[in-house]
C-alpha cells in the first residue's frame, strides 16, 4: 500500500490529466472499492459495474477531492452514493395475496412494458449510431462489455491486454460516448 504522500503526488498528477496517475489510483484502490461493493451487492457483475462507475466519477471530479482527507475514504464515499442511487433506481416489488391462505408473495416485475420496449428499441438504434462515432478500439470494448456481457477479465483475455487497461479504456469509451450523446441533444 502506498503512503499518504505518495498518494498525494499521484492525485496531483491525475489532476494534471496524466493517464499513468489514473491507472495507479485505479490499481491501488480497485480491490478496496470492489470488496466494498461486493459486500453490499453480493453480485460480481453489479459490484464491478458500480466500481467502474465509481472510478469514472472520481476521475471526472478529481479536482473536487479535498487533500485534507484520505483518498480511500473519498472514493469509498463516492462508491456508497452510487450504490444508493442504484438501489433507488430499481423497480418496486408488488405484493400478491392468495385467496386460500393469507400468505403474501413478493412479485418483482422486471419486464418492460410495451411502451418501454418501443423506447428501448428506438434508443438502441440511436445508441448504436452513437457508438459508431467512437474509435474502433472503443467500439470493440463497449461491444464486448455491454452486448456480449463479458467480464473485465474475459475482455482482457480477449484483447490480450492487462485488466487495468481494459478498465481505463472502458471508462474512457463510456465518457466519450456520453459526450457524443450530449452534443447530439
Amino acid at each position: 500500500m502506498r503512503n499518504k504522500e505518495e498518494i498525494q503526488i499521484i492525485v496531483d498528477q491525475a489532476r494534471l490529466g496524466k493517464e499513468s496517475a489514473f491507472k495507479k489510483l485505479l490499481n491501488t484502490y480497485w480491490s478496496d472499492v470492489y470488496r466494498f461493493q461486493f459486500a453490499k451487492t453480493n453480485n460480481e457483475n453489479e459490484a464491478e459495474d458500480i466500481t467502474i462507475k465509481t472510478f469514472a466519477k472520481a476521475f471526472d471530479k478529481i479536482e473536487l477531492y479535498n487533500d485534507n482527507y484520505n483518498f480511500k475514504t473519498w472514493i469509498i464515499s463516492i462508491s456508497k452514493n452510487i450504490f444508493i442511487d442504484s438501489i433507488r433506481g430499481q423497480k418496486k416489488e408488488t405484493v400478491s395475496l392468495t385467496k386460500k391462505n393469507s400468505e403474501a408473495f413478493l412479485i418483482k416485475d422486471d419486464s418492460p412494458t410495451p411502451e418501454d420496449q418501443i423506447i428501448i428499441d428506438q434508443n438502441l438504434a440511436q445508441l448504436l449510431s452513437y457508438i459508431k462515432k467512437l474509435n474502433t478500439k472503443q467500439q470493440e470494448i463497449i461491444h464486448l462489455r455491454y452486448f456480449q456481457e463479458l467480464s473485465y477479465k474475459e475482455i482482457a483475455e480477449n484483447l490480450n491486454e492487462p485488466m487495468s487497461s481494459v478498465k481505463v479504456n472502458l471508462m474512457r469509451a463510456k465518457k466519450n460516448l456520453a459526450e457524443i450523446i450530449a452534443r447530439q441533444k
